[in-house]
C-alpha cells in the first residue's frame, strides 16, 4: 500500500515538476516587449495583463527542442530494449525471447496452428448469440469455441448449449473474469501443442470476418510470436459520447498501425497466445512475475489484459497487434459508465506499474503515465487561459500565433481520424468538444492518481450497459474491490 502510495505521488510530482520547469523557462527569458501589455479586470476586482504578441523566437525553439529531445530518447530507449530482448540468450531472465524460442523449435514440427476460443460469460444471453454468430462468420472458423459460464442466472448457459458450443462453467468463483479463466486454462492448457492457441474473447464483441485467418496466419509464419491482439474500434450509437470513444479508437488504431504492431496492450476484448507463453507466465507467478503461482491471470489486478501484457513482455515474449486483426466491441452509453471504465483504467494501469516497478518492460508504460501527467496541466492551463481571458476583456482578443497553433492542432485532429468517416471529421474540425473531451479524461486521470496517493481502495460498482439489462463484462468487472 505504501509503494501505491509512492507510485501516484511520483506522477504527480514528475507532472508538476515538468510544469514547473517550462513556466520558469519561459520567465527566465523575459523578453523586451515591443508595445505594453494590455490590461483587463475579472469579476471587477482582479486586473489581468497579456500580451498579444507571439513568444520569443528562442523560447518557441526550445520548446519544441525539449519535446523532440524527449520523443526520441524515450523512443531509441524503447528500440534499444526490444532489440537486446530479442537477441537475448538469458533464459531465466528473458524465458520466452524470440532467439531462445526460435532455438528451441528449431527443425520441430508442431502440427497447424489451431484456436480454441474462451468467452469468459456472466449473464451473456443478450449478446452471446452475436458474438458466436461472428465466429463462425470468420474465413477460418476455430476449431473450438468454449463458454465460460460463471455464475450465471438467465440464459447463457442454454443459449450456449443450444448453439453447439461446449460449456464450462465456473466452480466457486469470486475472482470475475481473471478468476474464471485461470479456472478454464488450469484444465486446457495442460492438453495443449505448442501450436494450439488459445483465444480470450469477450461475450460482448464481434470479430471482423479476417481476424483468425490473420493471427493463424502470422503465428504460422513466425515461430517466435507468442500472442496476437486485436485492434478495436467503437460500436455505432451512443451519440456525441458514442462519437467521442470512436475517434479516440481510430486515433489509437492509426498509431500502432505506425508502430507496425507493435502494441501497448494485448486488448481483452480479443487475444490470441500460445499455451506456450501462458504456462510460462503461470510457472514464473510469485518469481519474476506478481500473483499466485499457477495462475495465468493476476486476480489482484484491476486490468488483468494490461497486466497480462506486462507479464509477457517482462518474460521476453514478442507479441503484436496487426492491421488485418481488428474487432468492433461497445460504447459506453453515458459519461457516468465512461468514467467508471476510464477510472478503473487509469487506476488499474498505475497499479501494475506499482507492481512490477522500474524494469525495461515497463519503461514505456512510466513514459506514458508521466506524459500524461504533464499533458493535464499543459492542456488545462491552455483552457484555464482562454476562459479567464473570455471573461476579463470587453471585447474577444485574437492571438494570430496561438490561432495558427490551433489550426495545426485542428488539422491533426481531422487527419488521425480521417478513417473514421465524416461524422469523426466533423467532430475533430470542431476541436473544443473534443478538448473537453480530453480534459474529462484529464481528470479521470488525476482522480487514480490522487487516490493512490492517499492509498484509497479501489471499489467498482456495477453499471448497466448497452444491449442488455445487466450490463456488459466490462461493467462487471468493475464490481471488482481491490485493496
Amino acid at each position: 500500500m505504501r509503494f501505491q502510495r509512492f507510485i501516484g505521488l511520483l506522477v504527480l510530482g514528475a507532472a508538476l515538476l515538468g510544469a514547473g520547469l517550462l513556466w520558469v523557462s519561459v520567465g527566465a527569458s523575459d523578453p523586451e516587449p515591443a508595445a505594453p501589455p494590455e490590461r483587463g479586470v475579472l469579476f471587477g476586482i482582479w486586473r489581468i495583463f497579456y500580451e498579444t504578441e507571439i513568444p520569443p523566437v528562442d523560447v518557441i525553439v526550445a520548446a519544441i527542442g525539449v519535446a523532440l529531445l524527449l520523443a526520441a530518447a524515450v523512443a531509441l530507449l524503447e528500440r534499444r530494449i526490444s532489440d537486446r530482448t530479442r537477441r537475448s540468450w538469458d533464459v531465466a531472465a528473458l524465458p520466452l525471447a524470440p532467439r531462445l524460442v526460435m532455438d528451441e523449435t528449431h527443425g520441430v514440427y508442431a502440427g497447424p496452428v489451431t484456436v480454441t476460443v474462451l468467452i469468459p460469460a456472466h449473464d451473456e444471453e443478450a449478446c452471446l448469440g452475436a458474438t458466436l454468430a461472428s465466429l463462425r462468420a470468420q474465413s477460418v472458423p476455430p476449431d473450438r469455441i468454449i463458454v465460460v459460464a460463471d455464475n450465471c442466472t438467465d440464459g447463457t448457459v442454454a443459449l450456449a448449449r443450444a448453439a453447439g458450443v461446449e460449456v464450462f462453467e465456473t466452480d466457486g468463483n469470486r475472482r470475475k473474469k481473471a478468476g474464471a479463466l485461470n479456472q478454464v486454462l488450469e484444465v486446457l492448457l495442460p492438453g495443449q501443442g505448442d501450436n494450439d492457441t488459445v483465444m480470450v474473447l469477450d461475450a460482448d464483441t464481434i470479430l471482423d470476418q479476417g481476424f483468425l485467418a490473420g493471427a493463424i496466419r502470422r503465428l504460422t509464419d513466425d515461430r517466435a510470436l507468442m500472442a496476437v491482439g486485436g485492434l478495436f474500434y467503437g460500436d455505432q450509437g451512443g451519440g456525441l459520447i458514442g462519437q467521442f470513444q470512436r475517434n479516440e479508437y481510430t486515433r489509437y488504431q492509426r498509431d500502432l498501425k505506425r508502430r507496425r504492431g507493435r502494441v501497448f496492450v494485448l486488448t481483452g476484448t480479443a487475444s490470441v497466445f500460445r499455451p506456450w507463453a501462458l504456462r510460462e507466465v503461470a510457472a514464473q507467478r510469485g518469481r519474476a512475475l506478481p500473483g499466485v503461482p499457477g495462475d495465468v491471470y493476476d486476480t489482484v489486478a484491476l486490468t488483468e489484459d494490461n497486466e497480462l501484457t506486462i507479464a509477457l513482455k517482462t518474460l521476453g515474449a514478442l507479441i503484436i497487434s496487426p492491421a488485418e486483426c481488428t474487432v468492433v466491441t461497445e460504447v459506453m452509453p453515458s459519461w457516468r459508465t465512461l468514467w467508471s471504465q476510464r477510472l478503473r483504467w487509469q487506476r488499474g494501469a498505475l497499479e501494475n506499474l506499482g507492481a512490477y516497478g522500474l524494469r525495461p518492460s515497463t519503461v514505456r508504460y512510466w513514459a506514458q503515465q508521466l506524459g500524461l501527467g504533464y499533458g493535464v496541466f499543459a492542456l488545462g492551463s491552455y483552457l484555464l487561459l482562454i476562459l479567464l481571458m473570455a471573461v476579463s476583456t470587453d471585447t474577444w482578443v485574437w492571438f494570430p500565433f496561438w490561432l495558427g497553433i490551433g489550426g495545426v492542432f485542428t488539422l491533426e485532429r481531422v487527419v488521425t481520424v480521417w478513417r473514421g468517416g465524416w461524422r469523426a471529421r466533423l467532430l475533430a474540425v470542431t476541436l473544443f468538444p473534443e478538448l473537453y473531451y480530453a480534459m474529462f479524461l484529464n481528470v479521470a486521470f488525476v482522480k487514480g492518481v490522487w487516490d493512490m496517493s492517499l492509498a484509497r481502495e479501489a471499489s467498482w460498482k456495477h453499471l448497466p450497459g448497452p444491449g442488455t439489462a445487466t450490463g456488459g463484462p466490462i461493467e462487471r468487472e468493475m464490481e471488482a474491490e481491490h485493496a
